[in-house]
């Protein structure tokens, strides 16, 4: 008994006081595993999402400019539509975000128009863009945008006209401005490593 108290005592000093290398290494390694494999679904439980941290990767709904001078310039496209500006001023994240931003996100149910959603698509990697309309013919089908886009987008992997209910992993909650730059970097690295 006495020895694995002895054993327990140096691998925790190794962990938390030790300031070597492979210390930190082993640190990394757990923090990695913690979040990856406990606290992520542990989130995911909590706000009924399978997916409940998403990194920003592109600039689709970056505005770029004051909320007034945005709409100036896209408000041809809403008004179109049917949406007013005092009603896109009521949306989640009227502003957007950006490229590196975090996106915290819940549970997908009964998502409405002016929410930002998750989706999977026929790209690897899912889309998170604006419903600005809802088809209720055979089941909704949401209309989505990303507010820097002109259109929604249609070309062989994505019909922003017909995202599916099934589709969609989530609905935004708020975000966390530039953290998502970690995940960016690392992915770049990794991928520049490799090819």
């Amino acid at each position: 008994m006495m020895s694995l108290r002895k054993a327990w005592k140096k691998v925790w000093y190794f962990i938390w006081e030790d300031n070597s290398v492979l210390s930190w290494l082993v640190n990394v390694v757990l923090a990695f595993i913690i979040i990856k494999f406990l606290v992520y679904p542990g989130l995911g439980l909590l706000l009924g999402t399978t997916h409940p941290i998403v990194a920003v990767v592109t600039g689709s709904m970056e505005h770029e400019r004051p909320f007034d001078q945005w709409w100036e310039e896209n408000k041809g496209y809403y008004t179109g539509i049917g949406i007013s500006k005092e009603e896109f001023e009521s949306f989640p994240l009227k502003n957007g975000f950006n490229r590196g931003d975090i996106i915290i996100l819940g549970s997908a149910k009964s998502p409405d128009v002016g929410d930002i959603i998750v989706f999977k698509s026929g790209r690897p990697d899912p889309i998170i863009h604006r419903i600005i309309m809802i088809n209720n013919s055979n089941g909704p089908k949401y209309v989505t945008k990303g507010d820097h886009n002109k259109a929604p987008i249609i070309d062989d992997s994505l019909n922003e006209y017909e995202t599916r209910e099934n589709a969609v992993i989530g609905k935004s909650l708020f975000k966390i401005p530039l953290l998502g730059y970690i995940k960016i970097w690392f992915v770049e690295l990794i991928s520049g490593v490799g090819g």
